[in-house]
């Protein structure tokens, strides 16, 4: 059975790097889902794959640029509540077909429901949805159960979040859950 699971980074160079790492170890970039806040449009996508030395503009597109194949599919989307991002891979992909399918204020609850069907608990997708929105990077893997404690090996090398203590930061500022129609937040960079 394939699940999925994420990690959200406060820094681009640990994402990216995680990225990296899980494409050395074998990870299908179609596998990897990448979504970061672009509000202060300091991330851009790439203009050509990490293959063939990708032109980026700003912080993501060059730390990618390194040598992610995820980088190929790296664009632009604006998700109601997260505001403009910075989005590839197999979770990009879903969630604008979820847009398309159900209209463009849809495109939120399809990271939510995406993420949550595909085996991250419903509060840690509210989590990722919303440290997104207030300037992070998530990083998600879909994989088999087989591979997920290698997968997680690799993603905690790169200084992840950890979820309980950020989930209790964001509660003691009055945040219970991702709300959708709530402003996109400017990262601070």
């Amino acid at each position: 059975m394939t699940s999925a699971i994420g990690f959200l980074y406060d820094s681009d160079a640990d994402a990216a790097a995680a990225v990296h790492d899980l494409e050395a170890a074998g990870v299908s970039a179609a596998d990897i889902g990448f979504v970061a806040n672009n509000g202060a449009g300091g991330r851009s996508p790439a203009a050509s794959s990490a293959g063939r030395g990708a032109e980026a503009g700003a912080t993501m597109g060059a730390a990618l640029g390194g040598g992610a194949g995820l980088l190929a599919g790296l664009g632009l989307l604006a998700i109601p509540g997260l505001g403009p991002v910075v989005a590839a891979g197999w979770l990009a992909t879903t969630v604008v077909g979820v847009a398309a399918g159900a209209g463009a204020g849809a495109t939120a609850g399809g990271i939510l429901g995406t993420l949550a069907q595909n085996g991250v608990s419903e509060a840690d997708a509210h989590l990722y949805a919303e440290g997104v929105r207030r300037g992070g990077t998530l990083v998600t893997v879909r994989c088999d159960e087989a591979k997920i404690g290698a997968v997680e090996d690799i993603m905690r090398r790169h200084r992840p979040v950890d979820p309980a203590e950020r989930r209790r930061d964001y509660r003691e500022g009055g945040w219970t859950a991702f709300d959708e129609t709530a402003p996109p937040v400017e990262p601070q960079r």
